[in-house]
């Protein structure tokens, strides 16, 4: 018979733990970069954040996927524009407010591509809800035949 093992915690690298809490990894402590972190650990931070995760959230510098968001954007336009690095809210603050000719043309790209996706979202819902009503008629019909 086989005793069962201790459960171990999950951990995960420090990219991976900044990636789900939305920061930049080269702007979090040293102490958080060179370690491990457990879920828990993660699902803490995630409650109650500590006050350098609070600031880092507020000011940045933010990832790409943060900076496009914000700008409404998508990260693929961020390279478009030739913005690679790391934005701080101030930054992002900035360019919104001189709305440079680049980032009306990609949220306007990004609008049309959010818009296409509802269409095929819908298009399928509608073919979804045919076929099933079409699957319903049939087993009508062959129980109306016995």
């Amino acid at each position: 018979m086989t005793t069962p093992k201790p459960k171990t915690s999950q951990t995960m690298k420090p990219a991976t733990a900044a990636k789900k809490l939305g920061i930049y990894l080269a702007a979090t402590p040293a102490e958080f970069r060179a370690g491990v972190v457990s879920r828990d650990e993660l699902n803490a931070m995630q409650a109650e954040p500590p006050q350098w995760l609070v600031d880092l959230r507020r000011n940045g510098p933010h990832p790409r996927q943060v900076v496009a968001a914000r700008l409404g954007v998508s990260v693929t336009g961020l390279g478009r524009a030739g913005i690679s690095e790391a934005l701080t809210t101030e930054q992002i603050d900035a360019l919104r407010e001189e709305d440079p000719e680049w980032l009306r043309r990609e949220r306007a790209t990004q609008a049309e591509v959010r818009k296409e996706a509802q269409r095929v979202k819908d298009a399928e819902a509608k073919a979804a809800s045919v076929k099933a009503a079409r699957e319903a008629g049939k087993a009508a019909h062959k129980s109306g035949r016995k």
